[in-house]
């Protein structure tokens, strides 16, 4: 299974606007408009839709800094150069330390007279005549689907990003929706400037059989009349097995059996599982021959004398 990442653009012009939200929208209020127009502007929903592919990748950009509360701080003050703060910011208190061409003190780190923020700014991302400023490389953000096998095990991936093949391990138990980074694999960075990260969200596919919850799974298991009201054995499936079972006499529809250790592996903590829960579905008879509906009856008036 392989994921793809086209080259993602560098800035777009406002974030709220992309996630369609004004600048005081809360946390939730940013996650489920990301959610919203994800699952709309998707690929995999729009495979011949280059305008979806673009504003898809516009939607994770935007996600990505509003959504964490630094980085949001950090866009709210600077803009499309909010990545470059610390560096701006570093820049601004050289201003009073660097002596000017006249033997004093400038506020101008790049020499001549005091510059005001657009002229530093000029200087540092762009036109200026003064010292180089290493900048980190964009992150990358892109999406890997796995169906629930897949996650069960260990295994690896290939990755297309930007035409660059990355090999990478999924760890064993990754849940729905979960991120996980890539060191040094975005986009390369500036003057020297270290790369930055890619960044993957796991999108599992649900089980046909069982349920998900962490790291326990839940399954219905249909029950035959005889066995559960008289006891027996009987064969379940795992996630990677099948093991044997025993029915208690008078099992009633709806009993709930835990196997433990037989649910999903735990999260980077090797050799651990959670349970497998499994529902007891008691399954009524049909089609009795007369024989059958005999000994019911018979049956029902066993009980109804005892009961008298």
């Amino acid at each position: 299974m392989r994921a793809n990442l086209a080259h993602l653009s560098i800035m777009p012009t406002d974030y709220y606007q992309v996630l369609g939200l004004p600048r005081t929208a809360t946390t939730d209020e940013i996650k489920k408009a990301y959610r919203k127009l994800a699952r709309k502007h998707h690929p995999d929903l729009n495979p011949n839709s280059a305008d979806a592919k673009k504003k898809f990748q516009e939607i994770n950009e935007a996600n990505e800094v509003l959504s964490d509360p630094e980085s949001r701080k950090k866009y709210d003050e600077y803009g499309e150069q909010w990545k470059h703060a610390e560096q701006y910011e570093q820049a601004k208190k050289e201003q009073g330390s660097r002596p000017s061409g006249g033997g004093g003190f400038s506020g101008n780190p790049f020499g001549g007279g005091a510059v005001d923020e657009e002229d530093l700014f000029s200087s540092m991302f762009g036109g200026g005549r003064g010292r180089s400023v290493k900048f980190r490389g964009q992150d990358y953000q892109t999406e890997l689907r796995l169906d629930t096998d897949a996650a069960y095990r260990t295994h690896k991936q290939t990755l297309n990003v930007n035409g660059k093949q990355i090999r990478i391990t999924v760890p064993a138990g990754v849940e729905n929706e979960q991120t996980i980074r890539i060191a040094g694999q975005g986009g390369p960075g500036v003057n020297g400037g270290p790369n930055g990260d890619l960044f993957i969200t796991f999108i599992v596919a649900p089980h046909p059989r069982f349920k998900r919850v962490g790291k326990d799974l839940f399954i219905s298991q249909d029950l035959d009349l005889p066995t559960a009201m008289l006891g027996g054995e009987i064969t379940v499936e795992t996630m990677d097995s099948k093991v044997k079972m025993k029915v208690a006499p008078e099992t009633q529809n709806g009993t709930k059996v835990k196997l433990k250790g037989k649910g999903f592996p735990v999260y980077k903590q090797e050799g651990q599982f959670g349970d497998l829960f499994v529902t007891y579905n008691v399954k009524l008879p049909t089609g009795l021959s007369e024989r059958e509906q005999a000994l019911f009856r018979e049956l029902a008036a066993i009980r109804n004398t005892a009961s008298a």
